[in-house]
């Protein structure tokens, strides 16, 4: 009976997404992958009386903004509760750059609500959570369980610490590489683009021993390695040529590198002398604030939060947004429809890579080492293209006309340069413009209403409801590609792009 009325609602969803001028979903099914299952399991062992018992120390507020403003807007905190002022300047349709319909709030839920039903059926609690994981699986290839099973000799703490050194590299080179970029997979000869095609490519490089300066450990990822990696090793390893196979940002992207390399080096209370990203491990495990049993370990959010943003402070290109007091801010930028009664009200932090980042790191120590995380909430939904293009492309968010006008222009000039698109025109803007400021804030906002709403539709309660993680990875940033794909069909690119620089999505 179950079973039935779940087909009759799938059914009249897709109908009303025809109606509403959506694609219907396509009938591609996802495989479950083992991954799911280890995490699953390393979830439900939260609730196991031995774990549940085990004290932890509360989450730490952020900083006082008054007093310490820069402190603030790093804060996985701020993000959420500056994104949803622009939010509400939304919803009473008060933005600069966009019109908004909130009326299409309930075609938007009910079209990702079909995606995650189409893909998982009842099978709700096998959704895995988002992360760059995933993305080394697409067309069904187990290569990081393969990659394990090479280990099996190594014990699983090193385990970790080898996915954990190829994930920081492989998430920091997972900005938007292009409409044009394509990547051969080594092994398998088969081609792919965006971000799968950036996690095949960064795992190639990692195999190859490209990012260690270990001859007897070519599978690591180390300081020294990525402080001399230059534009033409990325270009060869990324099979990069300006003509036939452009990349967005690649500078950029190589330089990012560079910074990590010397950020790792001079961080040896989290990566040790060597500079590897997978010591943060030992740092995370023998924290303060973590609590082990002996065998499962709890790990606070702000613990990992507070290395990444610390750590990785010095990658971030110069020129972004700072205070007074000069800290840099990273991906914060000023927006203006927010406040301006003090220096730092005005200003939007979203530290999308650095959320990035936490999601995926969390995997493989969730299923390697029996890490459990304890905050996952203060997360929030990723301000990137595939997310904030679902909202674009439903209408729910309309640019303005002589916004939109403005954002042509600037694509028309763009393209003229030597291996730019010139196809399937959309408004091209810069990160820092108020547009795409204005775009993310809503997008992170959103993702939270779309979130609570696709659980109500579900009728999931308690442990039974759906993480934004998991919302994220079966339903927003799927629905926003699938719609690119249909709207887009020639470059499958956002309704509006980002002049990037290999490090802003």
């Amino acid at each position: 009976m179950n079973v039935l009325r779940q087909k009759t609602n799938l059914q009249s969803s897709v109908s009303s997404h025809s109606a509403a001028g959506f694609p219907p979903p396509s009938s591609r099914k996802f495989s479950t992958t083992s991954l799911v299952t280890a995490l699953s399991s390393s979830f439900i062992n939260l609730f196991h009386p031995s774990i549940a018992k085990m004290s932890h120390p509360e989450i730490p507020s952020p900083p006082n903004a008054d007093v310490d403003p820069s402190g603030y807007l790093r804060s996985i905190q701020a993000v959420r509760e500056r994104s949803n002022i622009v939010l509400a300047k939304g919803k009473l349709n008060e933005l600069k750059a966009f019109d908004v319909d909130m009326s299409k709030l309930t075609d938007v839920v009910e079209y990702v609500i079909s995606i995650i039903k189409r893909d998982y059926e009842t099978n709700y609690s096998s959704i895995p959570p988002h992360g760059r994981w995933l993305h080394f699986e697409v067309d069904d290839r187990k290569r990081l369980d393969m990659l394990l099973q090479s280990w099996e000799c190594i014990d699983k703490k090193e385990q970790t610490r080898r996915l954990l050194d190829l994930f920081v590299v492989s998430v920091l080179l997972d900005a938007g590489a292009g409409a044009g970029w394509t990547y051969r997979e080594n092994s398998s000869g088969k081609i792919f683009r965006r971000s799968e095609g950036l996690a095949i490519a960064s795992l190639d490089m990692f195999l190859k021993g490209k990012f260690s300066s270990n001859p007897e450990n070519p599978h690591q990822v180390d300081g020294k390695a990525l402080r001399n990696l230059t534009v033409e090793d990325m270009a060869e390893s990324f099979q990069v040529h300006p003509d036939a196979n452009p990349m967005t940002g690649l500078d950029g992207r190589s330089q990012l590198l560079r910074n990590l390399g010397a950020a790792l080096l001079s961080a040896h209370n989290y990566f040790g002398i060597s500079g590897r990203p997978g010591n943060m491990l030992d740092y995370l495990l023998e924290h303060p604030t973590t609590t082990s049993n002996g065998e499962t370990h709890v790990v606070l959010i702000p613990t990992l939060w507070s290395l990444l943003m610390d750590a990785l402070t010095p990658i971030w290109p110069r020129g972004r947004a700072t205070l007074d007091d000069g800290v840099p801010l990273g991906d914060a930028w000023p927006c203006e429809v927010m406040p301006t009664d003090t220096p730092h009200s005005h200003i939007v932090p979203f530290h999308k890579l650095t959320q990035w980042l936490s999601y995926s790191l969390m995997a493989p120590m969730s299923r390697l080492s029996k890490v459990i995380w304890v905050g996952q909430n203060l997360l929030t939904g990723l301000p990137e293209y595939r997310n904030g293009g679902l909202f674009v492309d439903t209408g729910l968010l309309t640019l303005k006309p002589e916004v939109y006008a403005r954002g042509l222009e600037a694509y028309r000039k763009n393209a003229k340069h030597a291996g730019q698109p010139d196809v399937e025109v959309v408004p091209l803007f810069s990160p820092g413009d108020n547009v795409i400021v204005e775009w993310r804030a809503m997008t992170i906002g959103l993702l939270d209403i779309v979130h609570a709403n696709v659980n109500k539709a579900l009728r999931l309660e308690g442990d039974e409801q759906l993480s934004l993680a998991q919302v994220l990875e079966a339903g927003t940033w799927k629905a926003g590609r699938e719609l690119a794909e249909v709207s887009r069909p020639n470059t499958k690119g956002p309704p509006i792009s980002i002049l990037s620089d290999g490090t802003v999505f």
